[in-house]
């Protein structure tokens, strides 16, 4: 049972989504128009700011908050709910969880204000799962100046009006074959930064991903962000978190579609009835209210740990694999029960089918899960 700060959030959140969100957000889906008015709300709401400490500008809340706001939003729409979760999980808390003193005091004010959003330039165009191992991105120290060269792939909030920060993650230094990975912060509009123009995506349509281009870019050596040579551990740490909040996501997207398909059910009729009295139909959605109910259970069991401060990696990815399965299922039964009407666009389902599929791959793919669960039970070692 939450306590009563959560729900009300959870509460606040969810008359959000249903009054502000959802009466519009279908337009800016079909236009793939990011959807700033939207935005600046959540902005004035406190939600970029949920888990940033009160001297920074932020709402002086914890991580599962967070992930609460994130199922609220994604129960209408994932393309809002991304873009909260990728500005948070992946924009700020590197900041805060490994900048300096001057980096948290530049940056996290307006990030916590939704003034600013961030991202992290990690995946590269022939890297995937394989980050080490893929990666090209360099920087060298010149003098007093990092000078950055390669490509990022599918970065989410990299091009908007009010992106203002990319940490990137880059080569620089060898130790023998390994590669020493750093991170490092790009201000938004630094000469030899390039943003490519948006993706066109299967989902997520009104949110913004792109590739990003390095070529010579300078930036100070005091943008190195944490200790040198540790960026791959942050990313790892940093993705950890992620998938706490991707599993909070996946289940609101899974929830939505047994929200929707309750309803449905119960003004559709055939052959004289309503088809929600057939219990092919009930037993349907039995499965999906089962699916999400599961797939919460297991984000919040990830979360109290995390919290608690105890070891959660396990947790996180069954989390994860479980929710993710979850959404993809439940939003592949939604459209079945709508039939035609749940491949039209016009019907948050079809939108829900399109932006299933990437929480099965992005923030670490199913696989990865898998191979994470088994490493914690030692196989594999």
């Amino acid at each position: 049972m939450l306590g009563d700060e959560y729900n009300e959030l959870r509460k606040t959140v969810e008359a959000f989504a249903r009054e502000v969100v959802a009466p519009v957000i279908g337009d800016y889906y079909e236009r793939c128009e990011f959807p700033y008015e939207i935005v600046r709300k959540m902005g004035a709401m406190g939600l970029f700011g949920l888990p940033v400490p009160e001297e920074y500008g932020g709402m002086g809340g914890d991580y599962f908050a967070l992930c609460l706001a994130l199922e609220e939003l994604a129960r209408v729409d994932s393309s809002v709910a991304i873009t909260l979760e990728a500005a948070v999980s992946l924009g700020t808390m590197p900041i805060l969880r490994f900048g300096t003193a001057e980096q948290k005091e530049r940056w996290l004010p307006k990030l916590a204000s939704g003034e600013m959003l961030g991202a992290f330039g990690l995946t590269e165009p022939g890297g995937g799962s394989d980050v080490p191992g893929g990666m090209r991105t360099t920087a060298v120290l010149d003098g007093n100046e990092w000078v950055i060269d390669g490509t990022k792939a599918f970065i989410t909030n990299s091009g908007t009006d009010i992106t203002g920060v990319v940490a990137v993650a880059a080569i620089t230094g060898r130790n023998g074959a390994k590669p020493e990975i750093s991170t490092i912060l790009v201000p938004s509009g630094t000469p030899g930064f390039t943003v490519s123009k948006k993706y066109s995506k299967v989902g997520w349509s009104a949110s913004d991903t792109r590739e990003l281009s390095f070529s010579g870019c300078r930036v100070p050596a005091e943008n190195l962000l944490g200790e040198r040579g540790r960026g791959y551990a942050q990313f790892l740490q940093t993705l950890d978190e992620g998938r706490v909040a991707i599993a909070a996501l996946s289940v609101g997207l899974a929830q939505g579609c047994v929200d929707e398909s309750v309803r449905y059910v119960g003004e559709r009729t055939a052959f004289g009835q309503a088809i929600g009295r057939y219990q092919a139909i009930q037993f349907k959605i039995a499965d999906m209210e089962a699916r999400v109910h599961t797939a919460r259970l297991a984000y919040y069991h990830a979360a109290e740990r995390m919290l608690a401060g105890l070891p959660f990696k396990k947790e996180a990815a069954i989390a994860k694999l479980v929710s993710s399965n979850a959404a993809m299922d439940n939003a592949r039964d939604a459209t079945q029960i709508f039939g035609g009407y749940g491949f039209m666009n016009e019907f948050p389902v079809g939108r829900f089918y399109r932006d299933a599929k990437i929480l099965e791959i992005g923030e670490g793919t199913s696989e990865v899960q898998r191979m994470l669960i088994a490493r914690e039970l030692g196989l594999g070692a």
